[in-house]
């Protein structure tokens, strides 16, 4: 008896996805820490550990480096000497992202195993749809994802106790003298998971390429930490 043509690409897909999770698993777990730390945990907790310690690292070094290049380089260009942040300000807000960013590696990890276990429209590669569906796909992902994060973003503010609960603490760090790029993640966790989740959710009924939507995830994330 002939298998379902769907349930064998199903399966075909599940296999490149999980190739695919098990490479970048390798390239960041197997540079940051030896083989007998992270070889024997499952894939989903060598996908979380490969999302934190990447967030972590992705946050403080694109931190340092745009703090070097506006507050030290092109000092007073594009910043007036007496709203440069303290480094008191900048420490308490990566403080209060080190203490997130445990929770926010959660939703693309769990993402990642939805993809894995055929619950979302993704798709593993380029030649799966051909690039011009590829780049209408993405464009129609991006809108739906930007939309989503504008109106969870405008709840946030709207709904007061979402606000006074959840998102006030981002907008501690949002005065002139005390914004830098290191604010763009200064949330409280569930604040930040709120707003990412547009990414996540746009699986399920819009076909994405599955490595576009990681990188996506995390340069959305450290945008928002440049221009906060």
């Amino acid at each position: 008896m002939m298998e379902d043509p769907t349930t064998l690409l199903n399966s075909e897909y599940s296999r490149l996805f999980g190739e695919d999770t098990d490479l970048y698993n390798r390239i960041v777990l197997g540079a940051l820490l030896p083989h007998s730390v992270w070889g024997p945990l499952p894939r989903f907790l060598q996908t979380w550990l490969r999302n934190y310690l990447g967030g972590v690292l992705l946050y403080l070094l694109s931190g340092l480096l745009w703090c070097f290049y506006i507050y030290y380089w092109k000092r007073n260009v594009h910043v007036p000497k007496d709203a440069v942040p303290s480094q008191r300000a900048m420490l308490l807000q990566i403080s209060v992202a080190m203490k997130a960013m445990p929770w926010y590696s959660l939703l693309p990890t769990v993402s990642e195993y939805l993809v894995e276990t055929g619950w979302t429209k993704c798709y593993p590669r380029l030649y799966n749809v051909g690039w011009l569906a590829y780049l209408v796909y993405l464009a129609i992902y991006l809108i739906i994802v930007e939309f989503g994060i504008y109106w969870m973003h405008r709840e946030l503010h709207d709904i007061k106790p979402l606000y006074k609960y959840l998102h006030a603490t981002h907008h501690i760090y949002n005065k002139q003298n005390t914004l830098s790029p290191f604010a763009g993640l200064a949330f409280h966790p569930l604040d930040g998971i709120l707003q990412a989740l547009p990414h996540s959710l746009c699986l399920f009924f819009m076909p994405i390429h599955f490595t576009t939507h990681l990188a996506l995830i995390f340069i959305e994330g450290r945008l928002d930490c440049k221009y906060s």
